[in-house]
């Protein structure tokens, strides 16, 4: 059995505890409910600490205003994060503004993750920038890779090691075997000689592109067993965005 299908169950997934990839990529909605919401400036302000990045919040008695293609339960403060950076007042907002909106003094997105969360969640209608459906669901899928990362940075130095994110990626369905692990952490070596460790922009970086990979493997192997079959245009259209479009 393959590594990928070892925590497959009767449920349709390939990583059960892995965060969920939007509709356009065939997959189940986001759970807009799940998450408490993230503090407004004011509260930032007051409690003079790090903002608990993308805790990604819905639903809690609230409704959604303001931006009517916010799905129905959206906290104001998530709406917010979308209306300070959206100026023009299209309803949609480019990579530039994603990246306004989810960074912070505390985290600043790089802007080759920000052009891959906007290919996973890209939107039907305009490829070059989100609206408010998929905003939520973007931050509600940044919530849930928060709370790996949390997990598994056991000694709270806000990176995770080659060993770390091993544990991460095992613990979310992913037993990544060695050789391949070392790969993809080679790609955040500045070449100081010192210990790669990623930051959380890097892990959502590494955990989105397996996370997609995958999910295009699994579209190609329906019975889950551990084989698929491309054809050549197949595989490029398949891989290549991951490689080439975010640098």
């Amino acid at each position: 059995m393959s590594s990928y299908t070892r925590s497959h169950s009767s449920q349709q997934s390939y990583a059960p505890s892995a965060p969920s990839l939007p509709e356009s990529y065939n997959q189940q909605d986001h759970a807009y409910n799940s998450f408490p919401p993230p503090p407004s400036d004011d509260r930032r302000r007051q409690q003079h600490q790090p903002p608990p990045s993308y805790a990604a919040g819905y639903g809690q008695g609230e409704y959604s205003y303001g931006y009517s293609g916010f799905p129905p339960g959206t906290h104001p403060d998530v709406i917010r994060s979308f209306q300070m950076v959206d100026r023009d007042r299209s309803g949609y907002i480019d990579e530039n503004e994603l990246q306004q909106a989810l960074s912070s003094g505390y985290q600043r997105f790089h802007i080759r993750t920000i052009r891959l969360l906007m290919f996973l969640f890209k939107n039907p209608y305009d490829p070059l920038r989100i609206g408010p459906k998929e905003f939520a669901a973007l931050w509600s899928c940044l919530g849930q890779w928060r709370a790996i990362f949390e997990r598994y940075d056991k000694d709270r130095s806000g990176k995770i090691d080659l060993f770390e994110l091993r544990d991460a990626l095992y613990g979310i369905g992913y037993a990544i075997p060695p050789s391949v692990l070392k790969v993809l952490i080679s790609k955040y070596d500045d070449g100081s000689g010192r210990k790669i460790e990623l930051n959380f922009d890097s892990f959502v970086e590494c955990g989105m592109i397996l996370k997609g990979l995958t999910e295009k493997f699994k579209q190609k192997d329906s019975r889950y067993t551990g084989t698929a079959t491309f054809n050549y245009d197949e595989f490029m259209s398949t891989v290549i965005p991951f490689l080439v479009s975010y640098d």
